[in-house]
Parts: structure tokens; C-alpha cells; sequence
């Protein structure tokens, strides 16, 4: 049937998949795949989150596709199921967070963390580049880049915005939808949609910074960015606490999910749970890129297996040419998205 498929109008693929054909049912949501799971990330702040909502979503689009008003766009009427599956999957569970906006900074003194929370109260890193999220914007009427819609700024700010002015912003600024579309895959009016977007725009703008990482990335350019990185691996492999304090703004912020400590200033991170411990080589980095950001996938040596394994995936932020944060996700299953190794020979 694939052979066939490939060669048949999306008409035709409604009828047949209308009928039960579940490879044409395929072949007609997956061009869509990887920007619905984009969108259930910012609606939810999770990737595991974001791919359950996307199969409940699918499924009912499957169930309901004969339904379907063939005069509507069946893009815009998977992000209604798929925005609609979020709302329900937000009033279920409390949202995520990061831990800057969990409590204040830690005591410069105090260096031991506490116990950390369970997982299904912090954020997840999400993995664009592997996904397949596309440059620039998704439609002339988007405010905002596709990438930088998942920054961690961006998408941690989401996730204070009440779950239908989050829904509203999303369609409307990222995603370049009319008020009208709005209101009718949130069943409201034009007005409503209108107001909701002027209450998100204030409270997002409050919480963003001033640049974007990608406007930042692309005045740093390719090479540069990649030199930092690699200066970044090379203070840490060889425990060059100095070297590492110097790649650091003044005002830096090391976070470590799902730990809610974390520290603020310079030197209260070169202070933290952030530097090496023990004589090199101990440490070792992988470079990804998670959120639209420079990151590195972490990994400690375990001396009794002889090898090195996960421990931290690294999401850096950056102004200009220093780090200003770094958000450690602390939770070595989060490496399997991002296709890094499972662990590093010795």
C-alpha cells in the first residue's frame, strides 16, 4: 500500500484512511509529526509530556477523521485536537518548572543539595535539531522564531501564563493563526481571543530576556559558538576551575533540575555543585543542542564498569560572549532523545 499511497491527493487519503486504511491515516499526519510535538512541548513543558499528549491527539484524530470538514485545512484542524488534548493534559497535573522560579538562590555557603523533587515538577530539555523543528517563522503573522519559541526562557515563561492565554499566544505569535482560527479551535469568540492575547504578550514579555538565543547565536556566528564550546569542554575535562569561572557573566546562574537549589553570581557557581571534583580525567563532554541552544551532554567515570556514564545534560545560555546560565538536567534519561551515547569508553 506505501507505494501507492506516496502517489495518492490528500483527498484520496482522507477517503482511505476514512475507510480504515491506517497507512494512509500515516502518510497524511506525518508531514505534520515533528511541528505538533513542538507545540505540545511549549503547551506542556515536557518532551515525555509533549509525545503522550501527541499520540492521545492522534488518536483522535484517527477516531474522529471521518468527521473531518474536508473545506477546513487539516493542518490547522490537528492543532485544534492537539491543543485541545494539552488543555486537558494541563488541568490534570500541576506545571513545570525550573528552579529559579521555584524559591531564591542558595546560601553562597552552602554547597550540599538537598533532596531532589520528583520529575514531574521540573521542565524537560527538548531536542529540536533531532525532531526537525525548522528555522525562522512558521507563518508571515508569527512574532516569534520557531526555534526561539523553545528556548528555555521562553517556554519556562509559557508555562506561568494561565493554560488558555498560554494555548491563545502560541497560535497566535508563534504559529501566525488569525484571532477567528483561534476562537474557533478554543470555542470561543474573536473578542476573547483578543483580550487573552494582550494579558500573555504583557505577562511573557515580563519574564523574557532582552535578546533571544538566536539572535545571539547568529551574531556570535557558527565558528565562535562552536569555539566556546569546545573551550567550555576543555575547562571542565581537565578541572580547570579558573578557566570555567572566566566563560561565566557576573550575574551567572547554574540550576540543576530536579534539585531546587541553585545559585546566582559568579561566584556563587564557581562555589557550587557546577565545578569539578577529583583529579582529570574524570569528566567528559558530548556537544548537542537542545532548545535552539548550545548544550553538552555530561558524563562522570565510573571507575568499577571502567567507563564514562551520564550524568547531566547541559543547556547553556548565553549573552553575548559569556555564559550567563546553566541549566543541568541532572536526570541521565533525558540523554536517549537527543541520541547522545549511552556511555563513553574509558
Amino acid at each position: 500500500m506505501s507505494s501507492v499511497s506516496e502517489q495518492l491527493t490528500e483527498k484520496e487519503l482522507l477517503e482511505a484512511a476514512c475507510g480504515g486504511d491506517e497507512d494512509a491515516f500515516r502518510r497524511l499526519v506525518e508531514p505534520h509529526r515533528a511541528e505538533l510535538h513542538a507545540h505540545c512541548y511549549r503547551m506542556l513543558g515536557s518532551v515525555h509530556d509533549a509525545e503522550d499528549a501527541l499520540q492521545e491527539a492522534l488518536l483522535r484524530a484517527w477516531r474522529g477523521l471521518c468527521g473531518f470538514n474536508r473545506r477546513s485545512r487539516l493542518r490547522r484542524w490537528l492543532y485544534r485536537i492537539a491543543t485541545n488534548t494539552c488543555l486537558d493534559a494541563v488541568a490534570r497535573r500541576p506545571k513545570r518548572v525550573l528552579p529559579i522560579d521555584y524559591g531564591p538562590p542558595v546560601d553562597p555557603e552552602a554547597r550540599q543539595a538537598g533532596e531532589p523533587l520528583a520529575e514531574t515538577a521540573w521542565m524537560e530539555p527538548y531536542p529540536d535539531e533531532i525532531i526537525g523543528i525548522d528555522e525562522g517563522y512558521a507563518a508571515p503573522e508569527a512574532r516569534y522564531e520557531q526555534r526561539e519559541a523553545v528556548e528555555l526562557a521562553f517556554v519556562a515563561a509559557l508555562q506561568h501564563l494561565p493554560p488558555r492565554q498560554r494555548a491563545v499566544l502560541i497560535l497566535r505569535e508563534v504559529l501566525g493563526f488569525s484571532a477567528k482560527e483561534v476562537s474557533q479551535t478554543l470555542g470561543t469568540t474573536v473578542a476573547s481571543v483578543n483580550s487573552a492575547l494582550q494579558r500573555a504578550r504583557k505577562g511573557l514579555d515580563e519574564r523574557l530576556p532582552e535578546k533571544s538565543q538566536q539572535a545571539t547565536l547568529r551574531s556570535l556566528g557558527d565558528a565562535r559558538a562552536r569555539e566556546l564550546v569546545r573551550e567550555f569542554i576543555d575547562a571542565f575535562e581537565q578541572g580547570d576551575v579558573d578557566a570555567i569561572v572566566a566563560l561565566l557573566a557576573d550575574d551567572a546562574r547554574f540550576t540543576m533540575p530536579p534539585y531546587t537549589e541553585w545559585y546566582r553570581g559568579r561566584e556563587a557557581v564557581a562555589d557550587s555543585w557546577l565545578m569539578p571534583g577529583g583529579p582529570p580525567p574524570r569528566l567528559r563532554y558530548v556537544p548537542t543542542r537542545a532548545n535552539g541552544q548550545l548544550a553538552v551532554g555530561a558524563y562522570q567515570l565510573d571507575e568499577e564498569q571502567n567507563r564514562f556514564v551520564p550524568i547531566a545534560l547541559d543547556v547553556l545560555t548565553l549573552r553575548d560572549e559569556q555564559i550567563v546560565e546553566i541549566t543541568a538536567f541532572r536526570t541521565p534519561k533525558v540523554f536517549g532523545p537527543f541520541g547522545l551515547p549511552a556511555q563513553l569508553a574509558a
